[in-house]
């Protein structure tokens, strides 16, 4: 694709298909061009250089999120929603949280999807710092429910690239001894053989239990002492 026909739109939408397909590690300019039908040249040319159009890529996903508004919704239900689809979006794209150790990631994408959080707990009655520190509580939260299918991504996208059967014999003697290990302690002997063992797995509704427990908190923050 000539680079004068090329759009910034059509270069990001290639570029997080790939990117949900081979990570980061797998992101480079003549990949994303050969995608495109087009030269590496033209890429740079849109998006000036890779960290850039992974910053470009990444504040693109937070137009996934749905933005409740708070006049038509009670708090709870526009964090809910904010939450839970924030965390389905860094399930489908894990690269993103991988991203935000490596790579300077804001935008509009991601402001507009911040300055909406505080609108929600600001109606919940949070003002000022609190605001800031409800939003941050349930926003990290999501975020470390998220590490676990990010990592279980990466590692297999690691065995996939090496294609050695050496390289899956090793994470499955590596498995195996986990499993020795975790059978000398009588607790995680007992969930040897459930999901929440598999690797970054966690119990099922983990994540509906913990963003509850949190809002139920913060609800009971503003509630005040019991009386």
């Amino acid at each position: 694709m000539p680079r004068n026909t090329l759009t910034r739109e059509q270069i990001l939408t290639a570029a997080i298909a790939l990117l949900d397909t081979e990570g980061l590690e797998g992101l480079n300019m003549r990949a994303l061009g050969k995608r495109l039908g087009s030269a590496a040249t033209a890429v740079y040319w849109h998006v000036g250089s890779k960290d850039n159009l992974i910053a470009l890529a990444g504040d693109q996903l937070w137009h996934e999120i749905t933005l409740p508004d708070p006049d038509l919704v009670d708090w709870r239900t526009a964090a809910t929603t904010m939450a839970t689809d924030l965390h389905a979006m860094l399930t489908r794209h894990p690269w993103l949280l991988q991203a935000f150790g490596s790579f300077l990631m804001s935008g509009p994408g991601k402001a507009r999807h911040d300055d909406h959080l505080l609108a929600v707990y600001e109606a919940a009655g949070f003002a000022g710092p609190a605001a800031d520190q409800a939003a941050s509580a349930v926003f990290t939260f999501v975020l470390g429910n998220a590490l676990g299918p990010a990592a279980a991504a990466s590692l297999t996208r690691k065995l996939r690239r090496e294609g050695s059967s050496n390289a899956e014999q090793a994470i499955g003697e590596a498995q195996a001894e986990a499993r020795e290990t975790a059978a000398q302690f009588p607790r995680l002997r007992a969930r040897l053989d459930t999901h929440s063992a598999d690797y970054g797995a966690a119990p099922d509704n983990t994540f509906q239990f913990g963003l509850q427990a949190i809002l139920d908190g913060l609800e009971a923050l503003q509630r005040g002492p019991a009386r």
